[in-house]
């Protein structure tokens, strides 16, 4: 088994993965780009950037992968602005069309470009399926009958809003939505919501875009999700089994189970 390359943004996902693959078996290089945090130290790395597309080729073929995963938050960058070498150079019309067509076509160009030099982007799900979602409730709370509606509201509207190229998340309470996920994601929605009075009720719902390649940017919750929501006086989460990754599962458990929310895993859309 060849080393698994990491190209890694912000957030807790691309760590869980690095050490999901070492305590596999499986050696790990990690190629930290500008968002990722101090873990990276944890790992065999080295830094790069978005532009600088032959230094990062360089560093997966020199440590031995010809696999790799993207993972992780990356802001989306002023492409007049970045520093690029002469790799980067090349790619830059084929990454300029797919930035105009939306952020998950210009995901599937880099994926693309990527692949014709060698390195074979794997998914998430291929390398760490065991952080992917069942279906059913997580821990003890379970849906209502009201919060059966606001889900079926709330995923409707999430998979409407990602054929717009948008966003995955949205918030429904009482049938009606409230935010939808812009640029910024998921936690700063929730953080501009003013808590309910009184009972927990609503619900964040995260599905993926219809044209969402599975390599790239899949759904995802951790433990901040769950005191984002709770602080927003949901009632639960609903996210896409076997689609949707759950960072932390056991002490997302714990943390819904405390505050008494629901998380679910929702059948995918066929």
């Amino acid at each position: 088994m060849t080393a698994l390359g990491i190209i890694a943004g912000g957030g807790e996902l691309p760590r869980a993965i690095a050490e999901s693959a070492r305590e596999s078996g499986r050696d790990v290089f990690v190629v930290a780009l500008e968002r990722a945090g101090a873990w990276t130290g944890d790992f065999p790395h080295d830094r790069s950037s978005m532009g600088l597309v032959g230094r990062t080729l360089h560093l997966l073929r020199a440590h031995g992968c010809r696999e790799a995963v993207f993972a992780g938050y990356v802001s989306r960058p002023n492409f007049f602005k970045l520093r690029y070498d002469l790799k980067g150079l090349s790619w830059f019309p084929p990454v300029l069309w797919g930035m105009r067509k939306g952020d998950n076509t210009l995901l599937d160009v880099m994926v693309g470009l990527f692949e014709r030099e060698g390195i074979a982007i794997r998914s998430v799900a291929d390398v760490a399926p065991w952080l992917q979602i069942p279906e059913g409730p997580l821990g003890k709370v379970t849906p209502g009958t009201g919060d059966e509606n606001d889900i079926a509201v709330a995923m409707a509207t999430a998979r409407k809003q990602g054929a717009r190229d948008i966003g995955q998340a949205v918030v429904v309470r009482g049938g009606k939505v409230l935010a939808v996920e812009g640029k910024d994601g998921t936690d700063a929605m929730l953080a501009g919501l003013a808590q309910s009075s009184g009972m927990r009720s609503g619900v964040l719902a995260k599905a993926l875009k219809p044209m969402q390649d599975r390599k790239t940017d899949l759904p995802t919750i951790g433990v901040a999700t769950i005191r984002n929501a709770a602080a927003a006086g949901l009632a639960g989460i609903a996210v896409e089994a076997h689609t949707a990754l759950v960072l932390g599962k056991a002490a997302v458990i714990e943390a819904a189970d405390a505050l008494g929310l629901f998380v679910v895993g929702v059948p995918a859309r066929r």
